[in-house]
């Protein structure tokens, strides 16, 4: 599987619904996961989950937004093409007063490689 090296300048942000639908991706998102964003938009965001990520790591991430707070994390994603890229997350909530949605919105940037081997230090002994 062939990784993707984010730029420095890349910043991927993705916003869902409260079941984890997607509801819109910017370009640097659909460049890097390797997906159009019609492909996306209606798409669970777990098509870019990759394998090795505990789930314990969501479970959390879950956890934490839905009690209305900020998560971050790193997060080891999936591309279309099934190569893989890593990514500092951090996922704001939001309440929509007027219609009463709830929404997440996910903004992503290059970790470094030590951050990296931190996580993949620590995701092995999570399940």
């Amino acid at each position: 599987m062939e990784e993707y090296v984010l730029r420095a300048d890349d910043f991927l942000v993705s916003q869902t619904n409260d079941k984890g639908i997607i509801l819109f991706a910017n370009d640097d998102f659909c460049k890097v996961a390797g997906y159009t964003l019609e492909e996306l938009v209606g798409k669970p965001h777990n098509v870019v989950r990759h394998p090795d990520m505990p789930k314990a790591a969501f479970k959390d991430l879950w956890s934490t937004v839905k009690e209305g707070k900020v998560w971050t994390g790193y997060v080891k994603n999936r591309t279309k093409a099934g190569g893989f890229y890593w990514v500092y997350a951090t996922v704001f909530p939001s309440y929509d007063e007027k219609t009463g949605a709830k929404t997440y919105l996910s903004c992503r940037r290059k970790p470094s490689p030590a951050e990296i081997a931190d996580a993949v230090n620590l995701y092995k002994t999570l399940r």
